[in-house]
Parts: C-alpha cells; structure tokens; sequence
C-alpha cells in the first residue's frame, strides 16, 4: 500500500487515554506525512470522554455524525454536524455525547498526536 495514502477499513479502532475510539487516519508514524496527524473519534450514545488537556498540541474537532456537548475550557456548548472547534494547547476539553447515535468528530492535531502529550485531569468516577 502507498505510504500516503489511508485506507479507512486498514484503520483498526484503539480506545485512547480520554476513552474515545480512535482510529488514526494519518500519521507521520505511518503515513510519511511531517506536521500533523488526522482520527476520527467516536463517542457512543451517553457516553463521554475524560476531561484532558494536551500540552504541546493544537487540535481541530470537525463534527461528521451525531450531536453532544463540548467542554471547552471553562465553556460548555452543544455540537452537531458542521461544526469545527479550535482546540489551543493546555486548554482542558471533553465530548459528551447526548444522542442516541454515535458522535463521530475528525481530529486533525498539530503537531502529530502522541499520547505522551495527554494528560487525564479526571478520573472515570467523576
């Protein structure tokens, strides 16, 4: 298979630290490309991920399917198809999905995703 491209069927899903399913479309690990990274992260219904923050990366949430709640900072605010969220470093954010299909949003992260950049500012029981 070409380096460059992404087959999405090849992009088997991982749960990520925040406990969204991942499936990582691009990346430089794999995919030969330098500054950024691209996922779609699902988020079944009622289901929300763990507030987080990344330190280094910025991230672009693009919503494909279903609706939710955003957790921005010190902001919270409904979501659905369309819609793009700017993501600065450190800022703390989450998804809550409050439909009853799944909330599908494309990730695009610069630079490159590395969970090491990840840290967890809530614990599942909360």
């Amino acid at each position: 298979m070409n380096k460059h491209l992404s087959i999405y069927n090849n992009a088997q899903p991982i749960t990520a630290k925040d406990g969204s399913e991942i499936r990582e479309l691009m990346h430089p690990s794999r995919h030969g490309n330098k500054a950024q990274s691209l996922a779609e992260a699902t988020v079944y219904a009622g289901q929300r991920t763990l507030l987080h923050r990344h330190h280094v990366t910025e991230e672009l949430y693009h919503v494909t399917t279903g609706q939710g709640t955003m957790i921005l900072g010190d902001e919270s605010f409904a979501i659905g198809v369309g819609d793009t969220i700017l993501i600065p470093p450190g800022t703390p954010h989450a998804l809550h999905n409050t439909w009853p299909v799944p909330l599908r949003v494309l990730c695009c992260c610069t630079p490159a995703y590395d969970a090491a950049d990840t840290e967890i500012l809530e614990n599942r029981a909360s």
